[in-house]
Protein backbone atom coordinates (compact mmCIF):
# COMPACT_ATOMS: atom_id res chain seq x y z
CA UNK A 1 0.00 0.00 0.00
CA UNK A 2 2.94 2.48 0.68
CA UNK A 3 4.36 1.73 -3.03
CA UNK A 4 1.01 2.23 -3.98
CA UNK A 5 0.85 5.89 -2.11
CA UNK A 6 3.95 6.80 -3.52
CA UNK A 7 3.37 6.08 -6.98
CA UNK A 8 0.09 8.11 -6.71
CA UNK A 9 2.42 10.90 -5.75
CA UNK A 10 4.75 10.23 -8.37
CA UNK A 11 1.60 10.20 -10.79
CA UNK A 12 0.27 13.49 -9.90
CA UNK A 13 3.69 14.97 -9.99
CA UNK A 14 3.87 13.86 -13.46
CA UNK A 15 0.60 14.87 -14.74
CA UNK A 16 1.12 18.18 -13.39
CA UNK A 17 4.44 18.54 -14.85
CA UNK A 18 3.10 17.08 -18.48
CA UNK A 19 -0.43 17.66 -18.71
CA UNK A 20 -1.18 21.53 -20.50
CA UNK A 21 -3.88 22.94 -18.96
CA UNK A 22 -5.56 22.91 -22.42
CA UNK A 23 -5.40 18.97 -22.34
CA UNK A 24 -7.47 19.10 -19.48
CA UNK A 25 -10.62 20.81 -20.89
CA UNK A 26 -13.45 18.46 -21.97
CA UNK A 27 -13.85 17.28 -25.57
CA UNK A 28 -15.61 19.66 -27.74
CA UNK A 29 -14.74 18.58 -31.09
CA UNK A 30 -13.41 15.41 -32.98
CA UNK A 31 -10.39 17.75 -33.04
CA UNK A 32 -9.21 17.37 -29.66
CA UNK A 33 -9.17 13.20 -30.15
CA UNK A 34 -6.07 11.97 -31.71
CA UNK A 35 -6.30 8.85 -33.33
CA UNK A 36 -2.67 8.98 -34.99
CA UNK A 37 -1.86 7.03 -38.33
CA UNK A 38 0.45 7.80 -40.63
CA UNK A 39 -1.67 10.71 -42.35
CA UNK A 40 -2.55 12.02 -38.56
CA UNK A 41 -2.06 15.78 -38.04
CA UNK A 42 -2.36 17.69 -34.54
CA UNK A 43 -4.89 19.93 -33.91
CA UNK A 44 -2.13 22.05 -31.62
CA UNK A 45 1.38 22.30 -29.87
CA UNK A 46 -0.47 21.54 -26.78
CA UNK A 47 -2.58 18.16 -27.93
CA UNK A 48 1.35 17.30 -29.63
CA UNK A 49 3.21 17.94 -26.40
CA UNK A 50 0.57 15.74 -24.54
CA UNK A 51 1.35 12.82 -26.84
CA UNK A 52 4.83 12.71 -26.81
CA UNK A 53 5.12 13.08 -23.43
CA UNK A 54 2.94 10.16 -22.54
CA UNK A 55 4.24 8.22 -25.47
CA UNK A 56 7.56 8.18 -23.90
CA UNK A 57 6.56 7.46 -20.60
CA UNK A 58 4.37 5.02 -22.41
CA UNK A 59 1.30 5.94 -20.90
CA UNK A 60 -0.75 5.75 -24.19
CA UNK A 61 -1.03 1.49 -23.44
CA UNK A 62 -0.24 1.98 -19.63
CA UNK A 63 -0.76 -1.75 -18.98
CA UNK A 64 1.53 -2.94 -21.92
CA UNK A 65 4.62 -4.59 -21.50
CA UNK A 66 7.18 -2.05 -21.88
CA UNK A 67 9.20 -4.04 -24.87
CA UNK A 68 6.01 -3.35 -26.59
CA UNK A 69 5.48 0.54 -26.29
CA UNK A 70 3.68 0.19 -22.52
CA UNK A 71 4.69 1.14 -19.37
CA UNK A 72 4.50 -1.98 -17.67
CA UNK A 73 2.36 -1.21 -15.21
CA UNK A 74 0.49 -3.46 -12.80
CA UNK A 75 -2.67 -4.18 -12.91
CA UNK A 76 -3.14 -1.47 -9.29
CA UNK A 77 -0.88 0.88 -10.24
CA UNK A 78 -2.61 1.48 -13.71
CA UNK A 79 -5.85 1.96 -11.45
CA UNK A 80 -4.24 4.53 -9.97
CA UNK A 81 -3.73 6.37 -13.33
CA UNK A 82 -6.65 5.85 -14.33
CA UNK A 83 -7.65 7.70 -11.56
CA UNK A 84 -5.08 10.60 -11.53
CA UNK A 85 -6.05 11.69 -15.15
CA UNK A 86 -9.78 11.22 -14.63
CA UNK A 87 -9.37 13.81 -11.12
CA UNK A 88 -7.69 16.57 -13.44
CA UNK A 89 -9.84 15.78 -16.50
CA UNK A 90 -6.69 14.77 -18.31
CA UNK A 91 -8.13 13.70 -22.11
CA UNK A 92 -6.60 10.36 -23.51
CA UNK A 93 -3.20 11.53 -25.37
CA UNK A 94 -4.26 8.94 -28.00
CA UNK A 95 -7.97 6.80 -28.79
CA UNK A 96 -7.29 3.42 -31.17
CA UNK A 97 -8.97 0.50 -32.34
CA UNK A 98 -5.32 -0.69 -31.83
CA UNK A 99 -4.85 -0.22 -28.11
CA UNK A 100 -9.02 -1.08 -27.10
CA UNK A 101 -10.12 -4.05 -29.49
CA UNK A 102 -6.76 -5.53 -31.12
CA UNK A 103 -4.10 -4.83 -29.10
CA UNK A 104 -5.18 -6.81 -26.19
CA UNK A 105 -6.04 -9.94 -28.95
CA UNK A 106 -2.41 -9.56 -30.16
CA UNK A 107 -1.20 -9.88 -26.58
CA UNK A 108 -3.13 -12.93 -26.23
CA UNK A 109 -3.07 -14.79 -29.65
CA UNK A 110 -0.24 -13.17 -31.16
CA UNK A 111 3.29 -14.11 -32.54
CA UNK A 112 6.00 -12.54 -31.18
CA UNK A 113 7.11 -10.84 -34.36
CA UNK A 114 3.48 -9.25 -34.56
CA UNK A 115 3.57 -7.86 -31.35
CA UNK A 116 6.96 -6.62 -31.50
CA UNK A 117 5.70 -4.78 -34.56
CA UNK A 118 2.10 -3.87 -34.62
CA UNK A 119 2.03 -3.38 -30.67
CA UNK A 120 4.84 -0.80 -30.61
CA UNK A 121 2.89 0.93 -33.67
CA UNK A 122 -0.34 0.94 -31.69
CA UNK A 123 1.89 2.31 -28.75
CA UNK A 124 3.41 5.32 -30.78
CA UNK A 125 0.25 6.55 -32.90
CA UNK A 126 2.15 4.98 -36.04
CA UNK A 127 -0.33 3.12 -37.16
CA UNK A 128 -4.73 3.53 -37.49
CA UNK A 129 -6.75 0.25 -37.54
CA UNK A 130 -10.40 -0.42 -38.52
CA UNK A 131 -12.37 -3.00 -37.89
CA UNK A 132 -13.69 -5.44 -40.49
CA UNK A 133 -16.36 -7.29 -39.26
CA UNK A 134 -20.56 -6.66 -40.08
CA UNK A 135 -22.06 -7.35 -43.09
CA UNK A 136 -24.57 -5.90 -45.09
CA UNK A 137 -26.73 -9.81 -44.49
CA UNK A 138 -24.36 -10.77 -40.95
CA UNK A 139 -24.72 -8.28 -38.27
CA UNK A 140 -25.89 -10.13 -35.03
CA UNK A 141 -25.26 -13.36 -37.12
CA UNK A 142 -21.62 -12.55 -38.07
CA UNK A 143 -21.00 -15.88 -38.17
CA UNK A 144 -22.60 -16.28 -41.60
CA UNK A 145 -20.28 -13.24 -42.89
CA UNK A 146 -19.56 -14.01 -46.74
CA UNK A 147 -16.11 -12.23 -47.49
CA UNK A 148 -13.97 -15.10 -49.33
CA UNK A 149 -10.34 -15.09 -49.25
CA UNK A 150 -8.99 -17.48 -52.03
CA UNK A 151 -5.78 -19.38 -50.92
CA UNK A 152 -3.30 -18.90 -53.85
CA UNK A 153 -0.58 -20.23 -51.51
CA UNK A 154 2.01 -17.25 -50.87
CA UNK A 155 -1.29 -14.96 -50.74
CA UNK A 156 -5.25 -14.77 -50.64
CA UNK A 157 -7.54 -12.77 -53.11
CA UNK A 158 -10.41 -11.53 -50.91
CA UNK A 159 -13.26 -10.11 -52.40
CA UNK A 160 -16.55 -9.12 -50.35
CA UNK A 161 -17.89 -6.06 -48.65
CA UNK A 162 -18.07 -4.79 -44.96
CA UNK A 163 -20.51 -2.50 -43.13
CA UNK A 164 -20.69 -0.03 -40.70
CA UNK A 165 -16.69 0.19 -40.72
CA UNK A 166 -16.31 2.73 -38.16
CA UNK A 167 -13.40 5.45 -39.70
CA UNK A 168 -12.54 3.04 -42.40
CA UNK A 169 -11.78 6.36 -44.92
CA UNK A 170 -9.33 7.62 -42.29
CA UNK A 171 -7.40 3.78 -41.86
CA UNK A 172 -4.17 3.03 -42.57
CA UNK A 173 -4.78 -1.02 -41.82
CA UNK A 174 -7.90 -3.60 -41.10
CA UNK A 175 -8.52 -6.33 -39.21
CA UNK A 176 -10.96 -8.34 -40.80
CA UNK A 177 -12.85 -11.40 -40.48
CA UNK A 178 -12.68 -13.14 -44.00
CA UNK A 179 -14.33 -16.59 -44.95
CA UNK A 180 -11.54 -19.12 -46.49
CA UNK A 181 -13.16 -22.19 -45.71
CA UNK A 182 -16.67 -22.21 -47.21
CA UNK A 183 -17.35 -26.12 -45.92
CA UNK A 184 -17.52 -25.21 -42.36
CA UNK A 185 -19.31 -22.45 -40.68
CA UNK A 186 -17.16 -21.95 -37.18
CA UNK A 187 -14.16 -22.89 -38.02
CA UNK A 188 -13.96 -21.92 -41.73
CA UNK A 189 -12.91 -17.92 -40.51
CA UNK A 190 -9.44 -16.68 -40.56
CA UNK A 191 -8.55 -13.07 -38.59
CA UNK A 192 -6.27 -11.13 -41.22
CA UNK A 193 -4.57 -7.91 -41.03
CA UNK A 194 -3.97 -6.19 -44.12
CA UNK A 195 -3.31 -2.55 -45.56
CA UNK A 196 -6.40 0.03 -46.61
CA UNK A 197 -4.34 1.07 -49.33
CA UNK A 198 -3.78 -2.07 -50.92
CA UNK A 199 -5.44 -2.17 -54.84
CA UNK A 200 -8.87 -3.26 -54.67
CA UNK A 201 -9.88 -1.44 -50.95
CA UNK A 202 -12.72 0.99 -51.52
CA UNK A 203 -14.73 2.78 -48.93
CA UNK A 204 -17.57 4.48 -48.73
CA UNK A 205 -19.19 6.74 -46.03
CA UNK A 206 -22.63 6.40 -44.28
CA UNK A 207 -24.72 9.30 -43.21
CA UNK A 208 -26.38 8.77 -40.16
CA UNK A 209 -29.59 10.44 -39.02
CA UNK A 210 -27.26 12.88 -37.02
CA UNK A 211 -26.31 14.46 -40.16
CA UNK A 212 -22.87 12.47 -40.29
CA UNK A 213 -21.00 9.29 -39.21
CA UNK A 214 -17.99 7.87 -38.55
CA UNK A 215 -19.19 4.51 -40.56
CA UNK A 216 -18.28 3.44 -43.75
CA UNK A 217 -19.13 0.44 -46.44
CA UNK A 218 -16.40 -1.14 -47.04
CA UNK A 219 -15.26 -2.75 -50.62
CA UNK A 220 -12.86 -5.78 -51.42
CA UNK A 221 -12.25 -6.29 -54.91
CA UNK A 222 -9.35 -9.18 -55.46
CA UNK A 223 -7.07 -7.77 -53.14
CA UNK A 224 -4.09 -9.42 -52.72
CA UNK A 225 -3.70 -10.34 -48.96
CA UNK A 226 -0.20 -12.06 -48.51
CA UNK A 227 0.24 -14.59 -45.98
CA UNK A 228 3.01 -13.01 -43.89
CA UNK A 229 4.76 -9.91 -43.62
CA UNK A 230 8.25 -11.10 -42.41
CA UNK A 231 9.80 -13.14 -40.28
CA UNK A 232 7.56 -14.48 -37.31
CA UNK A 233 4.74 -11.95 -39.11
CA UNK A 234 2.05 -13.63 -40.34
CA UNK A 235 -0.91 -11.86 -41.98
CA UNK A 236 -3.46 -13.14 -39.36
CA UNK A 237 -3.54 -14.11 -36.06
CA UNK A 238 -3.96 -17.28 -34.36
CA UNK A 239 -4.54 -19.80 -36.85
CA UNK A 240 -6.17 -20.30 -40.31
CA UNK A 241 -9.64 -20.99 -39.87
CA UNK A 242 -9.71 -20.39 -36.14
CA UNK A 243 -10.08 -16.61 -36.27
CA UNK A 244 -13.54 -16.97 -34.30
CA UNK A 245 -11.92 -17.43 -31.03
CA UNK A 246 -10.21 -14.44 -31.90
CA UNK A 247 -12.94 -12.65 -33.03
CA UNK A 248 -14.90 -14.15 -29.86
CA UNK A 249 -12.29 -12.32 -27.54
CA UNK A 250 -11.97 -9.04 -29.30
CA UNK A 251 -15.64 -8.53 -28.96
CA UNK A 252 -15.25 -8.75 -25.20
CA UNK A 253 -12.81 -6.11 -25.30
CA UNK A 254 -15.29 -3.72 -27.79
CA UNK A 255 -18.30 -4.25 -25.70
CA UNK A 256 -16.09 -3.35 -22.60
CA UNK A 257 -14.79 0.09 -24.56
CA UNK A 258 -18.36 1.01 -25.71
CA UNK A 259 -19.95 0.60 -22.29
CA UNK A 260 -17.77 3.31 -21.38
CA UNK A 261 -20.20 5.65 -22.81
CA UNK A 262 -22.33 5.10 -19.90
CA UNK A 263 -20.36 7.61 -17.59
CA UNK A 264 -17.43 5.48 -16.51
CA UNK A 265 -15.43 7.79 -18.07
CA UNK A 266 -16.68 11.19 -16.80
CA UNK A 267 -15.31 13.88 -14.73
CA UNK A 268 -18.42 15.64 -14.55
CA UNK A 269 -21.88 14.96 -13.47
CA UNK A 270 -25.08 15.25 -15.46
CA UNK A 271 -26.11 17.01 -12.57
CA UNK A 272 -23.15 19.73 -12.51
CA UNK A 273 -23.99 19.75 -16.92
CA UNK A 274 -27.60 20.59 -16.75
CA UNK A 275 -27.38 23.37 -13.29
CA UNK A 276 -25.52 25.39 -16.56
CA UNK A 277 -29.72 25.79 -17.86
CA UNK A 278 -31.06 27.66 -15.31
CA UNK A 279 -34.20 26.62 -13.01
CA UNK A 280 -35.21 22.80 -13.80
CA UNK A 281 -38.92 21.27 -13.23
CA UNK A 282 -38.19 19.59 -9.66
CA UNK A 283 -38.66 16.29 -11.53
CA UNK A 284 -36.63 16.79 -13.91
CA UNK A 285 -34.15 17.50 -11.47
CA UNK A 286 -35.17 13.94 -9.64
CA UNK A 287 -34.33 12.29 -12.77
CA UNK A 288 -30.85 13.34 -13.04
CA UNK A 289 -30.23 12.91 -9.67
CA UNK A 290 -31.34 9.30 -10.36
CA UNK A 291 -28.86 8.81 -13.11
CA UNK A 292 -26.04 10.03 -11.45
CA UNK A 293 -26.46 7.90 -8.92
CA UNK A 294 -26.92 5.34 -11.64
CA UNK A 295 -23.43 6.13 -13.31
CA UNK A 296 -21.73 6.06 -10.25
CA UNK A 297 -22.94 2.24 -9.54
CA UNK A 298 -22.35 1.48 -13.41
CA UNK A 299 -18.62 3.26 -12.91
CA UNK A 300 -18.35 0.96 -9.60
CA UNK A 301 -19.30 -2.33 -11.70
CA UNK A 302 -16.96 -1.62 -14.25
CA UNK A 303 -14.25 -1.34 -11.91
CA UNK A 304 -14.78 -4.90 -10.13
CA UNK A 305 -15.22 -6.38 -13.83
CA UNK A 306 -11.78 -4.58 -14.88
CA UNK A 307 -10.61 -5.97 -12.05
CA UNK A 308 -11.93 -9.51 -12.21
CA UNK A 309 -10.97 -9.77 -16.20
CA UNK A 310 -7.27 -8.75 -15.13
CA UNK A 311 -6.88 -11.96 -13.05
CA UNK A 312 -8.69 -14.27 -14.58
CA UNK A 313 -11.83 -14.55 -12.57
CA UNK A 314 -14.65 -12.58 -14.77
CA UNK A 315 -17.68 -14.72 -16.10
CA UNK A 316 -17.35 -14.61 -20.20
CA UNK A 317 -20.80 -13.00 -20.38
CA UNK A 318 -19.60 -10.09 -17.95
CA UNK A 319 -18.94 -8.02 -21.47
CA UNK A 320 -22.26 -8.14 -22.50
CA UNK A 321 -23.46 -6.81 -19.51
CA UNK A 322 -21.62 -4.04 -18.91
CA UNK A 323 -22.16 -3.35 -22.94
CA UNK A 324 -25.75 -3.48 -22.59
CA UNK A 325 -25.86 -1.21 -18.83
CA UNK A 326 -23.60 1.13 -20.83
CA UNK A 327 -25.48 1.96 -24.14
CA UNK A 328 -28.58 2.61 -22.31
CA UNK A 329 -27.17 4.89 -19.62
CA UNK A 330 -25.28 6.51 -22.06
CA UNK A 331 -29.20 7.05 -24.00
CA UNK A 332 -31.05 7.98 -20.64
CA UNK A 333 -27.98 10.86 -20.46
CA UNK A 334 -28.66 12.58 -23.86
CA UNK A 335 -32.48 12.11 -23.09
CA UNK A 336 -32.16 13.95 -20.27
CA UNK A 337 -30.02 16.17 -21.99
CA UNK A 338 -32.33 17.23 -24.38
CA UNK A 339 -35.35 17.84 -21.78
CA UNK A 340 -33.08 20.16 -19.62
CA UNK A 341 -32.59 21.75 -22.74
CA UNK A 342 -36.01 22.61 -23.55
CA UNK A 343 -36.63 24.10 -26.76
CA UNK A 344 -33.24 25.22 -27.38
CA UNK A 345 -31.67 21.65 -27.51
CA UNK A 346 -33.70 20.74 -30.48
CA UNK A 347 -31.93 23.79 -32.24
CA UNK A 348 -30.00 21.70 -35.93
CA UNK A 349 -27.91 24.39 -37.13
CA UNK A 350 -26.68 27.93 -35.49
CA UNK A 351 -23.43 28.97 -33.78
CA UNK A 352 -25.05 28.97 -30.14
CA UNK A 353 -25.66 24.88 -30.08
CA UNK A 354 -22.62 24.14 -32.11
CA UNK A 355 -24.53 23.16 -35.24
CA UNK A 356 -26.87 21.59 -32.83
CA UNK A 357 -24.50 19.62 -31.36
CA UNK A 358 -27.46 18.38 -28.08
CA UNK A 359 -29.48 16.82 -31.14
CA UNK A 360 -27.52 15.46 -32.72
CA UNK A 361 -25.51 14.10 -30.23
CA UNK A 362 -29.22 12.55 -28.81
CA UNK A 363 -29.72 11.05 -32.43
CA UNK A 364 -26.12 9.13 -32.76
CA UNK A 365 -26.93 7.76 -29.14
CA UNK A 366 -29.43 5.69 -31.37
CA UNK A 367 -27.20 3.52 -32.15
CA UNK A 368 -25.36 2.44 -29.42
CA UNK A 369 -27.94 -0.44 -28.77
CA UNK A 370 -27.13 -1.48 -32.71
CA UNK A 371 -23.38 -1.30 -32.85
CA UNK A 372 -20.92 -3.86 -30.94
CA UNK A 373 -23.97 -6.20 -30.88
CA UNK A 374 -27.95 -4.79 -30.53
CA UNK A 375 -29.42 -4.63 -27.31
CA UNK A 376 -31.52 -7.81 -27.97
CA UNK A 377 -29.20 -9.79 -28.27
CA UNK A 378 -27.19 -9.07 -25.56
CA UNK A 379 -29.91 -9.70 -23.53
CA UNK A 380 -30.86 -13.04 -25.01
CA UNK A 381 -26.75 -13.68 -23.68
CA UNK A 382 -27.08 -12.41 -20.32
CA UNK A 383 -30.13 -14.40 -19.99
CA UNK A 384 -29.26 -17.50 -21.13
CA UNK A 385 -25.05 -17.47 -19.47
CA UNK A 386 -25.32 -15.43 -16.84
CA UNK A 387 -29.04 -15.91 -15.16
CA UNK A 388 -29.22 -19.55 -16.70
CA UNK A 389 -32.66 -18.95 -17.44
CA UNK A 390 -34.27 -21.97 -19.81
CA UNK A 391 -34.47 -21.16 -23.74
CA UNK A 392 -38.10 -20.90 -25.60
Amino acid sequence: MADLDQFREETRSWLEANCPPEMRQPVEDEGDVYWGGRNATFKNETQKAWFEACVAKGYTVPAWPKEYGGAGLEPAEAKVLREEMARIGARAPLSSFGIWMLGPALLHFGTEGQKQRFLNEIARGEIRWCQGYSEPGSGSDLVSLQTYGDDKGDHWVVDGQKIWTSYADEADWIFCLVRTDKTNKYQGITFMLFDMASQGVSTKPIKLISGSSPFCETFFDSVSVPKSYGEDIPAYVGQVNRGWDVAKYLLGHEREMISATGGVDRPTSLGAVTSRQGELDPVLRAEIAQFDVDALAFTAMSEKFLDEIKVGKAHPAQPNMMKYAGTELNKRRNELLMAAGGSRALEWESEETEGGKPARGWLRTKGNSIEGGTSEVMLNVIAKRILELPGA
